[in-house]
């Protein structure tokens, strides 16, 4: 089932109206999980960030040992180009794909160089910036590096990410504050995360057991550059109930405020809005 609406699809050379076929049954990417995917945004004409999406799609690619078949500053400008075609007051989601066809000779392993690529474009609105969801906690965690490929952005991590979700929303929560292998914060199970406590803002410290993302990292150099003081540091669960606002980043909306952490509440504070803000003013002056 399609994520959004109004789809065009590059595959094998060229773009094609619509949701195409593009896995075949002996795939490895289907019956192994050798899949990866990136997502970037094009919302009021901007596409920020669409080279750093575009690089990290090979590293997720190389991480899951998949050769990649397209520089990154090509997958930019076929982006481009199937952009091109959508209105001017468009939010599209832009998501390169890399698959491996083959395996090696047990058929566990992708076979180097049999790679397919494919970038889907589909219209999905960004989000009211005042709908605000709410976490609790989760029984599951997220895996280390000797467990997992969490240096990608894989298809395999994400069965255990709706895990998380699902829990969070059959206990009346939008989304779960997730916790690493040792009890400490990594995220929420779809997107990175900050608090603000006493005018200054946290996010977990990147350990390995989490992606810290693209739009993370745009945030706290924005928000350092705008004057706020922005720490990496262990948080727990006790540091996000005695925050005094929360926010998840990630590239779909950017800045989703939190308004509840299980009993704690919270308002769309100052620092909140200020990330957002912030964000909107590098992106209006970003390269196109």
């Amino acid at each position: 089932m399609a994520f959004g609406t109004n789809i065009r699809t590059y595959f094998e050379g060229s773009w094609h109206e619509g949701d195409i076929p593009v896995m075949r049954a002996a795939d490895h990417g289907l019956w192994q999980g050798s899949s990866i995917f990136d997502g970037a945004r094009l919302f009021d004409g901007l596409v920020p960030d669409l080279d750093l999406h575009c690089a990290r799609a090979n590293r997720s690619a190389e991480a899951l040992m998949i050769t990649p078949t397209i520089d990154p500053a090509e997958m930019v400008e076929i982006a481009r180009e199937g952009l091109r075609k959508y209105a001017k007051d468009a939010a599209v989601y832009v998501r390169p794909m890399y698959w491996a066809i083959a395996g090696s000779d047990l058929g566990v392993a992708p076979k180097l160089g049999e790679t397919r690529f494919a970038l889907c474009l589909e219209e999905v609105a960004m989000p009211d910036p005042n709908a605000a969801t709410t976490l609790t906690t989760t029984q599951f965690r997220r895996p280390v590096l000797a467990d997992n490929v969490c240096n990608a952005k894989a298809g395999c991590l994400y069965p255990n990410n709706a895990r998380m979700l699902v829990e969070a929303q059959r206990k009346g929560f939008g989304n779960a504050l997730v916790q690493d292998s040792h009890g400490n914060v990594a995220e929420s199970a779809t997107a990175n995360v900050f608090m603000a406590r006493d005018g200054e803002l946290f996010t977990p410290i990147a350990n390995g057991t989490f992606l810290a993302g693209i739009t993370r990292a745009r945030h706290i150099k924005n928000l350092r550059a705008a004057g706020f003081a922005v720490h990496e540091a262990v948080l727990t669960l006790d540091d996000f109930h005695a925050a005094d606002e929360v926010f998840l980043s990630g590239n779909f909306a950017k800045v989703t405020p939190v308004a509840a952490f299980d009993d704690t509440r919270y308002e769309i504070g100052p620092l909140t809005k200020a990330a957002r803000e912030a964000y909107w003013d590098w992106a209006l002056g970003a390269p196109l």
